[in-house]
């Protein structure tokens, strides 16, 4: 593999993992609350 091609697949991981990682902290910080309808 190329150098860029192996450029581009870090910066796809660390957006995919790292948007994870955010949303998990965000939802532990502020936790949804149930629909009681």
């Amino acid at each position: 593999m190329s150098a860029s091609a192996i450029v581009m697949m870090i910066i796809a991981i660390v957006t995919v993992w790292g948007g994870m990682a955010v949303s998990i902290v965000h939802l532990q910080r502020h936790p949804e609350d149930p629909d009681d309808e």
